[in-house]
């Protein structure tokens, strides 16, 4: 007789995977699995992140490395999925940016937050480092504060601005999954550990000659944030400056605008009804930078990956 569990995947090694699952005798448990060999013939990999089920042969259980009797058998409402790094179903991405040391991109920024927006995920604006420069700091928070993005300030080092971070991931991570992104050296796995610290997340000291980290961590993996089933997964992520969508390719310059948050309440209220919003006469997004609704910076990285976006072949596989 097959036993069945529900469980979500914290981490894959070399076809091993670690799923989270609900035992009706045992309460919540770490099972290692294999997947079925289906999943190649469907060109489908489950992911750290993905809710599946899994399937178990009658017997004693086993806690050996090669998976034992267990078999992932299906992967469960898949909403979204990352190539780089490899993970599914994210709910939260804190986007995060250093006010000095490195000086951010704001492009790279807000194309990870168009990605984030585009595929249903809640971009969290964060700051470090403010006390390297306050008061940039404060004009790149105004930045996305304008655009109606939650915006959180701090220093991990002196100790500022952390607690409101905190209470506002206390209050909504149970039953998500959140992850942090962001150039290497802005110290996003000392900011988790300062967040997070039962979890033991990996640092590494940046280089002072080049001013970069190097990356620490080397597979995706999704660490529980409580003891109980429905608790939020933290996913502690190889580095990374970009993330890279699966079928990121269907992602037209067309559905740009919808990403750009700002803009969504003045499409249709342009003069042309085929506006690109990037430099036509009566443009309703142009107008409102003229007023000072939207931040100069956001169209300038909207015209950047609007011209990407329209060099971009269709992608017909």
């Amino acid at each position: 007789m097959e036993q069945i569990f529900l469980g979500k995947i914290l981490k894959g090694v070399g076809g091993l995977y670690t799923v989270r699952a609900v035992d009706p005798t045992e309460g919540v448990v770490n099972i290692a699995c294999r997947a079925r060999g289906a999943f190649r013939h469907q060109h489908l990999s489950p992911l750290p992140g993905d809710t599946v089920r899994i399937l178990a042969e009658e017997g004693e259980r086993t806690d050996d490395r090669d998976g034992g009797r267990f078999v992932i058998d299906e992967i469960v409402d898949r909403r979204c999925a990352l190539i780089r790094p490899p993970m599914a179903n994210l709910d939260f991405l804190f986007i995060t940016m250093a006010s000095a040391a490195p000086v951010p991109i704001l492009t790279t920024v807000d194309k990870l937050i168009a990605i984030a927006e585009h595929n249903g995920i809640e971009p969290i604006i964060v700051i470090t480092k403010a006390e390297l420069d306050p008061d940039f700091a404060e004009k790149l928070a105004e930045i996305y504060r304008l655009g109606g993005f939650s915006v959180f300030v701090l220093s991990a080092k002196e100790d500022f601005g952390v607690g409101e971070l905190q209470a506002f991931i206390a209050e909504n991570l149970p039953g998500k999954i959140a992850a942090f992104a962001g150039a290497s050296g802005i110290g996003k796995s000392t900011l988790m550990n300062r967040l997070f610290p039962n979890l033991s997340l990996s640092t590494l000291e940046i280089s002072q000659k080049i001013q970069r980290g190097r990356h620490t961590t080397r597979q995706v993996e999704l660490f529980a944030l409580g003891n109980d089933a429905n608790c939020g997964y933290l996913a502690d992520t190889p580095g990374f400056s970009m993330l890279d969508f699966e079928r990121f390719d269907f992602f037209d310059k067309e559905d740009l605008p919808l990403a750009m948050r700002e803009f969504r309440p003045l499409i249709g209220e342009c003069r042309y009804t085929k506006c690109s919003h990037t430099k036509e006469e009566g443009c309703a997004i142009l107008e409102a930078i003229k007023d000072g609704k939207i931040a100069p910076s956001r169209h300038e990285s909207y015209v950047e990956i609007y011209n990407t976006l329209r060099q971009k072949k269709k992608w017909n596989g």
